[in-house]
């Protein structure tokens, strides 16, 4: 591929098995990895592409990758890593592949925040694609409604600039099938005051702490953001731990939070955006394992099910309060979100987790919504499961329009 200038990697290529390989280390059967050395290089091959009859499957860090790229040229956009900031406009232009912590580094100069997740090192463009549950969310909504602009090769090969109409609304949280983008814009949010942190009780406590967290979710303001997490990692003792985001004044915070007693390690103080990864500590090197994310319409059955009989072969569950402006109105494919909570779990990859977490998913019972967020879909979902008839016969109709070829490949394809 001597059309474009980035580096290209076929199968036996050394340094293949490891670019071609997704944040889930499980492997994808791609054909070639192209790793773009600038959007000239992405609509070069794009052409290519349409020339020889071949598809591209895109990612930069590849946390949402569902390993459904078989067969297609993996493009990566790394390097498409630019940043800029306008602080008197309050927005940003991230490219494609820039990663949450270099924008709320530059934000955070400013006094404003982006609407970051956990995680420093997830790509900005591929989190808000499937919507971006944030931080932040139960104050500002959805990550996507935030994005003012798209900037996208098409699937014919082209530039432009996309700020309205039928792509702009399916790439706001439908995922990336209908162009590459090469970088968004959007807008940012005022975070003078920010405190935040992690407190930990020895499992013994959970069902104490549960019941507080219930208790403080159900009439918690919107600047409060509050995640409860059971662990139960191998080789160490089990944890409770409730993590915690606030826009606002430590003292307020405090006081919100002073019903959970006597944790064992407490890390909360004032942050700055640029510091959010530091909450949870989320890993920054690849690893395998398997996981399944659900939205909850309420808490009736989920203290039994976290607490009531062991997780094992699950390691790791996560309950996020929702609520606030997430369930406002939001242009959206998905809209609002109206469950007030969200359940992520995981395990190392295998027969024995996945049957676990199909035991867990059983035993919420009732509490488990019929639908779920794009970002939060799993390798046996499809796009089914996250959008209603009507607006996945839409999200298709901008696929046909915008690529009647079927030259780009999404990790969940709405065709």
């Amino acid at each position: 591929m001597d059309f474009v200038r980035g580096r290209v990697l076929r199968p036996g290529d050394e340094g293949f098995d490891t670019v071609h390989r997704p944040w889930n280390l499980v492997g994808q059967d791609v054909t070639a990895v192209v790793e773009a050395a600038d959007i000239d290089d992405v609509a070069a091959l794009v052409r290519h592409a349409n020339e020889n009859g071949l598809q591209i499957a895109t990612q930069a860090g590849g946390h949402g990758a569902s390993g459904n790229a078989g067969g297609a040229v993996l493009l990566r956009l790394d390097r498409l890593n630019e940043v800029r900031i306008d602080p008197v406009a309050a927005t940003a232009r991230a490219g494609a592949g820039v990663r949450w912590g270099a924008v709320q580094e530059a934000a955070a100069a400013h006094g404003l925040t982006g609407l970051a997740g956990s995680s420093p090192i997830v790509s900005a463009t591929g989190y808000t694609l499937g919507g971006g549950l944030s931080w932040f969310g139960r104050a500002f909504g959805w990550a996507a409604d935030s994005v003012t602009a798209f900037e996208v090769v098409t699937a014919d090969g082209e530039r432009s600039r996309v700020t309205d109409g039928d792509l702009f609304w399916a790439l706001r949280g439908g995922g990336g099938d209908y162009a590459i983008v090469t970088a968004i814009e959007f807008g940012l949010h005022p975070a003078p005051e920010l405190y935040g942190g992690r407190m930990i009780w020895p499992l013994s406590k959970a069902r104490q702490i549960f019941l507080t967290y219930a208790e403080i979710t159900a009439a918690a303001p919107e600047a409060l953001t509050l995640w409860l997490g059971v662990l139960n990692f191998p080789g160490m003792d089990p944890l409770v731990t409730v993590d915690v985001t606030y826009l606002g004044p430590a003292a307020s915070a405090v006081e919100l939070l002073r019903p959970f007693e006597n944790p064992v390690s407490d890390s909360r103080r004032v942050l700055t955006p640029a510091e959010l990864g530091q909450i949870t500590a989320d890993p920054v090197d690849p690893s395998a394992a398997a996981s399944r994310s659900l939205l909850l319409n309420g808490l009736d059955d989920v203290e039994e099910a976290l607490l009531g009989q062991p997780l094992e072969p699950v390691f790791g569950v996560q309950l996020r309060h929702l609520g606030g402006a997430l369930a406002g109105p939001s242009a959206t494919p998905f809209g609002p979100l109206t469950e007030p909570y969200y359940v992520y779990a995981l395990g190392a990859p295998g027969k024995a987790t996945y049957a676990g977490l199909d035991e867990l998913t059983a035993r919420l019972g009732k509490s488990v919504s019929h639908r779920k967020p794009y970002f939060a879909l799993s390798p046996s979902d499809t796009v089914a499961d996250a959008f209603d008839p009507g607006t996945l016969d839409r999200l298709r109709a901008v696929k046909r329009r915008h690529d009647p070829r079927n030259v780009l490949r999404a990790n969940y394809p709405v065709v």
